[in-house]
């Protein structure tokens, strides 16, 4: 632990839920210890492209369209007004995607530009590929520093030595809160930033628990 704050740069592609879990959990951890959290985005579509003969049909399907329309916006609402509009956006999105259930319909996405703050228009950003090339250098920046072994989110971090420390994850439901948020961030810098260490892993029993 240390009283000097740091900043903890977050990946995520707003379509999955266990990105969305991890997300929440940040804001915890920002309320608990020092810790500033700056948004990114990455993509399932990109992430998964060069293995999407291998996924099951229902899921090759939304990578195929979906996938691509939310984190389109996003990178397009980042470009023209600021990385900082990321984090209200990602939570406008996340809490009709995740907690209402809602499609990422061209009514879901200006709902959530406009309780952003931001101009309903960028959702023509979801149609284009205009901003593809924008988008994978972002997912590229955050893949980069865990491999391609793992999905999102990833969370990158100044280590108790000053190095970078950073990890894919943790996936985690429900969302810790408080006390709870803070022990696991600093169990899992202590294990993330431990030289050699890769991997600790069990099956998951249950979905995301939105609460």
């Amino acid at each position: 632990m240390t009283a000097e704050r740091v900043t903890a740069d977050f990946w995520f592609d707003p379509a999955c839920p266990w990105a969305w879990m991890t997300s929440r959990w940040m804001l915890e951890v920002e309320k608990v210890r020092p810790v500033d959290v700056r948004w990114h985005v990455m993509s399932l579509a990109v992430l998964n492209e060069h293995k999407i003969d291998e996924l099951p049909e229902e899921y090759r399907a939304f990578l195929s369209v979906d996938a691509w329309r939310s984190v389109r916006v996003c990178v397009a609402a980042a470009k023209e007004f600021g990385d900082e509009v990321l984090g209200r956006l990602y939570t406008a999105l996340g809490n009709r995607f995740h907690l209402q259930g809602l499609p990422q319909s061209r009514e879901t996405l200006v709902a959530a530009l406009e309780e952003a703050g931001l101009p309903a228009r960028l959702a023509d950003a979801a149609e284009t590929d205009a901003y593809d090339a924008d988008l994978r250098v972002s997912h590229k920046e955050g893949i980069d520093k865990v491999g391609q072994d793992v999905g999102t989110p990833v969370i990158a971090v100044p280590g108790p030595d000053g190095d970078e420390v950073a990890f894919f994850g943790p996936v985690v439901t429900p969302a810790p809160k408080g006390d709870a948020a803070a022990r696991l961030w600093d169990g899992t810098l202590l294990v993330a930033s431990t030289p050699g260490f890769y991997e600790i892993k069990r099956t998951r029993t249950k979905g995301p628990v939105f609460d």
